[in-house]
């Protein structure tokens, strides 16, 4: 048993007296769990994150693990849902999931914890996570419902207010010109490619790939995500988005961005595309910030984040006729399910839909067109 790894007997020295004992038993459970969950290849920020909640749990409960009860999740649960600060049911899913998987890892006898708390406290710790108590998933998406696409027409009250602000700076000749020309790129790649917050975020210029199918676009024609999003804590997804010829414009101004306003900033060893005044990587603070502003700005649904412009993208392949498996591909889901909760088509292509389906099965026949 003391081979495997999260094991007591790896964290926990025998025969040693603790001053705190309640405390150094609870440390050791959180170092044996984390190297549990590092055996299997979890990322450290998962890992990270869940030993955080364990801790912040434990605060709340005012207990260590041996001593919990379902009750303390109920109580935890009330907690989270209340107050101006409440969570969202998915977060709450989350940590209750986070929760049962601790207490899963603590009652399993292989890891000899249950042993360890009835010989040093007289009592056992419990899976106090069940059914009754913890978020069932009842729906596939669980965002927030004001959450949406981008209509065309607000996309191009975005990215005229942006193209707007470009002019207005250079024009001026003020220092903000080179700023705001990023930002404006930054926005529409982030559309024209579909990336998510992180995955634009941590772009670098070597990420710029050509398309093999449209050799004129040269560098610009795909992206290389390298920090696409785990699955179940694992390490980064990688994936190429390629270009497509409706978001073509973008390429042009990708291409100024790379080749012009972007060696004005003085980084020519620096690998980050997105770079800013002081020679750093820009932030996903200052781009969410940034799209907040310029989202009110240009007068649009407050609702609207920067993660719409991955929604907008979906849906908008989805109405341009481009394959389910081919959009999938693009945007890095792994079920097609994830992809369908993303596409939310505009009537206009509905009223299509149903039109070109109408003439197909109730085409005239050769009889009644002569009658």
């Amino acid at each position: 048993m003391v081979g495997i790894p999260g094991s007591a007997g790896l964290v926990l020295v025998a025969g040693v007296a603790h001053l705190n004992e309640e405390s150094a038993v609870f440390e050791a459970m959180l170092t044996g769990w984390g190297r549990q969950q590092a055996s299997r290849l979890l990322g450290e920020k998962t890992i990270s994150d869940r030993v955080r909640l364990v801790r912040r749990f434990t605060e709340f409960a005012e207990s260590y693990p041996w001593s919990w009860g379902p009750g303390d999740v109920e109580d935890f649960t009330v907690s989270l849902a209340s107050g101006d600060g409440r969570r969202s049911p998915s977060t709450i899913r989350g940590y209750h999931l986070g929760l049962r998987m601790f207490c899963d890892y603590l009652t399993d006898a292989r890891y000899e914890w249950p042993r360890q708390c009835r010989d040093r406290f007289g009592s056992v710790p419990s899976q106090v996570c069940h059914e009754w108590n913890t978020v069932t998933h009842l729906n596939e998406y669980e965002g927030r419902p004001a959450r949406r696409p981008l209509t065309y027409a607000e996309l191009q009250d975005l990215f005229d207010h942006l193209d707007a602000q470009v002019e207005r700076a250079a024009s001026s000749g003020r220092k903000g010109a080179l700023s705001a020309l990023r930002d404006a790129q930054v926005f529409k790649t982030a559309y024209a490619f579909g990336l998510r917050r992180n995955e634009l975020c941590r772009l670098d210029v070597a990420d710029l790939r050509p398309n093999p199918h449209v050799p004129r676009w040269g560098t610009y024609g795909s992206v290389h995500v390298r920090y696409g999003k785990a699955v179940r804590g694992g390490t980064p997804r990688r994936r190429t988005v390629l270009a497509v010829p409706e978001f073509d414009w973008a390429i042009e101004g990708m291409r100024q961005w790379v080749e012009q306003a972007r060696p004005l900033f003085g980084v020519p060893g620096h690998p980050a595309l997105w770079v800013t005044e002081r020679l750093s990587r820009v932030s996903l603070r200052h781009f969410d910030a940034r799209f907040a502003a310029v989202r009110n700005q240009a007068g649009l649904d407050p609702a609207l984040s920067l993660h719409c412009l991955r929604h907008s993208y979906v849906t908008h392949l989805v109405e341009f006729g481009y394959p389910e498996r081919f959009v999938q591909e693009q945007v890095g889901h792994a079920y097609a399910s994830t992809t369908a909760i993303y596409a939310s088509v505009s009537n206009d292509f509905k009223d299509k839909t149903l039109k070109a389906a109408l003439a197909r099965v109730y085409a005239p026949t050769d009889e009644e067109d002569q009658g």
